[in-house]
């Protein structure tokens, strides 16, 4: 079972200032169409190379165009062992559409 949270729980978990990982895993001339506040930016087909750098101790929230991506790339890390995966559900597309902000550039 892949763990989801809507874009409306993740605006709220953002403004609480809770303490998670936002990893955006589109390519990098997707990012030009906007991010999220804070994201960090690890291509999907990266992960499996990179996936060490990713915390266990706290949540990494993915996220792709749609939520296809990303949950799929869920999938993958929690067969890996990440039970702390967690898919935006509706992906950028759906964070958008609630009228959430998007920003021009990653977090450094």
């Amino acid at each position: 079972m892949i763990k989801e949270i809507d874009a409306y729980d993740l605006q709220t978990r953002i403004a609480e200032g809770d303490d998670f990982v936002l990893l955006d895993i589109r390519s990098d001339g997707e990012l030009a169409q906007g991010v999220l506040p804070d994201a960090q930016h690890l291509p999907m087909h990266l992960i499996p190379m990179r996936m060490t750098e990713l915390p266990k101790d706290k949540d990494v929230i993915l996220y792709c165009h749609s939520g296809a991506r990303s949950y799929h790339a869920c999938a993958y890390l929690a067969q890996q062992g990440y039970g702390n995966a967690i898919n935006l559900r509706g992906g950028i597309l759906g964070w958008a559409r609630s009228g959430y902000q998007l920003a021009t550039r990653l977090a450094s």
